[in-house]
């Protein structure tokens, strides 16, 4: 069971779901998921075991949770990137660059809770739809500077969508864990460069 038991609709309940959730990161982040306890959240966000069950039945809730926050913040984060990109108009090499490494941000801000979220996290129907949803809305921003730029050949958004999937897995399956003798610095820079490469072919 990982559907959060009651959606919070005051701001007190808010607060305690918020806190809740923050304490489940930093147990999950610095234990691990196998070693925390639903009591140890519940002891680190203040509240007791009772209030913890309200909303969450188990661990595996909160992790479904976590995902689905750590989801939400990461499309707003990278929407607001690309608004700030349309009013810049940068080149396509600096803004794939700069996609690039705020999504390589995202996976290394908190990178053990990161990397539990991936490999672990339940696929819920629901997460799963939300993660297409996102795709496509950031896929559809990306495609809409290709435009500006008169890149991204006959089928820009097909390439935006394709670019934002190839980036997000190859940060993934490289850059976060480089090959020997390579850095994730290194790593960023070829995944741009690539991309860059890939996009650049006249609309």
């Amino acid at each position: 069971m990982t559907a959060p038991r009651k959606t919070p609709r005051q701001q007190r309940s808010r607060e305690t779901v918020a806190a809740i959730l923050e304490a489940a990161a930093q147990l999950f982040q610095r234990h691990g998921y196998t070693a925390t306890t639903t009591n140890k959240i519940a002891e680190r966000a203040g509240v007791s075991i009772g209030s913890l069950y309200q909303y969450f039945p188990n661990k595996e809730a909160l992790l479904a949770a976590l995902a689905q926050e750590h989801l939400e913040t990461a499309t707003a984060s990278l929407i607001q990137a690309f608004a700030r990109a349309a009013e810049q108009h940068p080149p396509l090499h600096t803004l794939v660059r700069d996609l690039t490494q705020f999504v390589a941000a995202l996976h290394t801000e908190r990178p053990a809770l990161h990397r539990l979220l991936f490999d672990q996290a339940p696929r819920t129907p629901e997460l799963v739809t939300r993660f297409r949803e996102a795709e496509q809305q950031i896929a559809a921003a990306l495609a809409d500077e290709l435009r500006r730029l008169g890149v991204g050949g006959p089928d820009p958004e097909m390439s935006a969508l394709l670019a934002v999937q190839g980036v997000e897995a190859q940060i993934h399956g490289a850059a976060l864990d480089p090959p020997p003798g390579r850095t994730m610095a290194d790593c960023l820079g070829a995944i741009a460069g690539l991309w860059t490469r890939a996009l650049a072919e006249p609309g």
